[in-house]
């Protein structure tokens, strides 16, 4: 069986860094890992293994992509927010 792919995202929310894998199509919760921090940004290692604790892993040579937002839709003043993003896959033996 094939591992599916994903979508798994950080940003700061509430102060702190969180990694999220998206799941299209459906009402589950996304699975979400908080790093209860601010600074320094989670390294790639961090990251790797909180993609592990929810039971994912990257696909082989993706990279992480960093897309920069505004806090405030529309509003060039508004503080920026920085979105993180890198294709994942379930593990194997992990159901997502």
């Amino acid at each position: 069986m094939t591992a599916q792919t994903f979508t798994a995202q950080m940003s700061v929310f509430k102060g702190c860094w969180r990694l999220y894998v998206v799941l299209l199509n459906t009402t589950d919760p996304w699975p979400e890992f908080g790093f209860d921090r601010a600074l320094p940004v989670p390294t790639f290692t961090e990251r790797t293994e909180a993609l592990s604790v929810l039971g994912f892993e990257p696909v082989p040579g993706a990279a992480w992509t960093w897309t920069e937002d505004c806090e405030i839709y529309g509003d060039p003043a508004s503080p920026v927010v920085l979105i993180a993003a890198t294709r994942v896959r379930s593990r194997e033996g992990w159901g997502a």
